[in-house]
């Protein structure tokens, strides 16, 4: 059984789909959990509920990743609560999706500065409150490696966000702060929804996972608990690929 009692974890963009699962798989474990959040209040509050519901203990911060002073001040609020950040998962996410000829500089920014940029500036913050055994974990998906219609900018700082991840590994590893990337593959959450081939990317993805389903929020947040556990202790600088077979495909 993975214990984290006495453990503190952040987890950016818990408020729904992947983040809300891994919330609530750390908090099952005994890790008091930070959310953060940015539109969906109403949300973020439910999954606070749940967690203190169940004994546990949450803290729910609003901050755009995107504006360097927003996430500082989340920071310091995280600070005032806590002294010490022992799990830290890189999870909320943004794009557009749109063709090519379609985007403007304005998007790739904005991709870049919520999908990678915000790692870089969430381990900066987070490294004065870790220590030895600390763990830090980006949540990634498919479409950094292969290509995805409408996916351009979102997976190009997928990509970066991977290869950040490979870099701090290199540089934190001396410090026993391990650094890992966990890939989701096709997960039918609120992002999937604003596909406009949604329907055509769950059948392709049903038609070539070999253990014949989606991969589930539920799914990746299990494999975010292992990298969270001692039994991950020399699990570091990889890409963690969950989605039941699905990229073994040509």
């Amino acid at each position: 059984m993975i214990n984290l009692v006495g453990k503190v974890a952040l987890v950016t963009g818990g408020s729904r789909g992947i983040g809300k699962a891994v919330a609530r798989r750390l908090a099952a474990r005994g890790a008091e959990v930070v959310i953060n959040y940015v539109r969906h209040r109403t949300n973020a509050n439910e999954v606070v509920a749940e967690i203190e519901g169940r004994g546990g203990r949450c803290l729910a911060l609003r901050a755009n990743l995107a504006d360097e002073e927003q996430l500082d001040a989340m920071f310091a609020e995280i600070r005032k609560h806590y002294a010490r950040l022992d799990i830290v998962v890189s999870n909320a996410a943004s794009g557009v999706l749109k063709p090519v000829e379609e985007l403007r500089s304005r998007h790739w920014d904005w991709a870049v500065n919520i999908n990678a940029r915000a790692l870089l500036l969430i381990t900066q913050q987070a490294l004065p409150m870790m220590s030895s055994g600390g763990r830090i974990i980006a949540v990634s998906s498919i479409g950094s490696v292969r290509a995805v219609p409408n996916y351009t900018v979102v997976g190009a700082s997928k990509a970066a966000l991977e290869s950040l991840v490979r870099h701090l590994a290199v540089e934190l590893g001396p410090k026993g702060i391990t650094v890992n990337t966990v890939s989701a593959g096709v997960v039918d959450t609120d992002a999937l929804k604003k596909f406009p081939n949604r329907h055509e990317i769950i059948a392709a993805a049903m038609e070539r996972t070999p253990l014949g389903r989606l991969t589930v929020p539920e799914d990746v947040a299990d494999m975010v608990l292992f990298l969270c556990s001692e039994l991950a202790g020399m699990v570091h600088g990889h890409t963690l690929v969950v989605d039941g077979g699905y990229a073994i495909h040509g």
